[in-house]
């Protein structure tokens, strides 16, 4: 790329950006999005019934942050105290110094002396170190109610908040790789233009299910642990699965090209790729998007990994698509003959040359995308559907609300929060596609 190429190119995205900027709706949704999953990353320390840093018999502590599960306290008289932290009171406790979360509750975590639906601005009781019964101080206050357990409203919103936009991000991230892998084939080889031996054929294809399997199936419960760990954790987690998946379908293609040699299995044929993939995406819009889920997931044993994989594995269609469309046009220009006539292999043209300059109208799917995955999720999860029944989501939370219409609390304010992380990413996705479109260019 020249000198000239690489200022327009730059130029192009300083104008983008200053387009995205004007959009005042848009540019506001990006700083909600970020506070968001800041609060996602850090909902641990934000809502914690356990103390960030507590001093208890002269020992400095931070149960929050602990590995273990157990401390074992020494006395001045020579006992030993032990304390388990998932269990342990710490609000009855004789602690000499505490540093308490925002949030000084976790969810799934019950104050019984609160349970049966206790109003924000209710009366709230609290049983001090004396064992008395007295009205809860405001540093304790349940600040936006509690449920029939007693559990806390708002410590359960701020969890939740990692459950929705991590379902909702990972889910199109499967979503996008399959829409994109999927439309580039159809769109750059069409009917005519990919020939291969059988055997490579159908042993890529053994590989490619193989890959899939051990990759996110076999690996499905360190992908939930990692949900619930960390943003770091989900990461690695999804890295390994996708090097695993890589090195499969990598593996099977070299073996394939071997057992392509084979008397029986070297006959070339042809693959009419647009053909099959865009069978397939019609085979999937024709069937009612949330009927589709809902039918797999109440087949599939509840888990974070299999929603995910279930609403990434029926959103892929629409990517993919535009996708298609975008390398019809992008496979009969110049620098795709070049890299041809220079001998370039198929797979570096299409991942290395076309895709990044066809991939910009995806971004726009996948940003509206999200929104709908995060309210599918949260329908699952009002149904009872696809989640486990210990995870808390806003979904649940507001399905909590069906049982007590007094208790408006668990409607108004998880409901809120769907309602405005979907809108965000759906201004988000206008922004976007705003800015990306040069007919808007003044």
């Amino acid at each position: 790329m020249s000198k000239q190429q690489e200022n327009n190119q730059f130029n192009f995205r300083q104008y983008a950006w200053s387009q995205f900027k004007k959009n005042k709706p848009a540019y506001v949704s990006l700083w909600i999005l970020g506070t968001l999953a800041l609060i996602a990353l850090m909902a641990p320390i934000i809502a914690n019934d356990q103390p960030l840093y507590t001093k208890y018999h002269g020992q400095t502590l931070f149960p929050a942050f602990s590995t273990q599960n157990t401390y074992e306290i020494k006395s001045e008289d020579g006992s030993v105290e032990t304390i388990q932290l998932d269990i342990a009171k710490w609000k009855q406790m004789d602690l000499e110094a505490v540093i308490w979360a925002p949030v000084a509750y976790a969810p799934n975590k019950s104050d019984f002396l609160n349970s049966d639906y206790k109003a924000p601005s209710g009366e709230q009781f609290f049983k001090n170190q004396s064992g008395e019964l007295v009205e809860m101080p405001a540093r304790f206050r349940h600040l936006l109610g509690t449920n029939k357990k007693g559990e806390d409203v708002l410590a359960g919103l701020i969890h939740a908040t990692r459950i929705s936009l991590t379902i909702g991000i990972l889910s199109m991230g499967i979503a996008t790789l399959i829409g994109l892998i999927m439309g580039s084939l159809a769109g750059y080889f069409g009917d005519s233009k990919l020939y291969t031996t059988r055997g490579q054929f159908w042993i890529f294809m053994l590989g490619l299910i193989l890959a899939f399997y051990y990759a996110f199936l076999i690996r499905a419960d360190e992908l939930a642990d990692a949900i619930g760990t960390s943003g770091m954790a989900i990461l690695l987690q999804l890295l390994l699965s996708l090097a695993i998946f890589i090195a499969i379908a990598v593996a099977f293609r070299y073996i394939g090209m071997l057992a392509g040699k084979l008397p029986l299995l070297n006959s070339k044929t042809n693959i009419p790729v647009d053909s099959l993939i865009s069978r397939a995406i019609e085979i999937l819009i024709s069937i009612p998007h949330l009927i589709l889920i809902i039918s797999i997931a109440a087949v599939a044993k509840p888990s974070l990994v299999n929603l995910m994989l279930i609403i990434g594995l029926t959103s892929w269609t629409g990517i993919a698509r535009i996708t298609r469309a975008e390398f019809l046009k992008i496979r009969n220009l110049e620098y795709i003959a070049a890299g041809q006539s220079l001998g370039f292999s198929e797979a570096r043209i299409i991942f290395r040359h076309a895709l990044p300059n066809g991939v910009a109208p995806a971004f726009i799917a996948v940003a509206f995308g999200i929104a709908s995955a995060i309210l599918i999720e949260s329908g699952l999860s009002f149904l009872g559907i696809g989640v486990p029944a210990d995870v808390v989501t806003w979904g649940s939370l507001l399905s909590s609300g069906r049982e007590a219409f007094q208790a408006w609390w668990l409607v108004i304010f998880p409901g809120s929060a769907i309602f405005l992380t979907v809108t965000v990413y759906n201004l988000l996705g206008e922004g976007v596609r705003d800015a990306l479109d040069p007919r808007l260019k003044s």
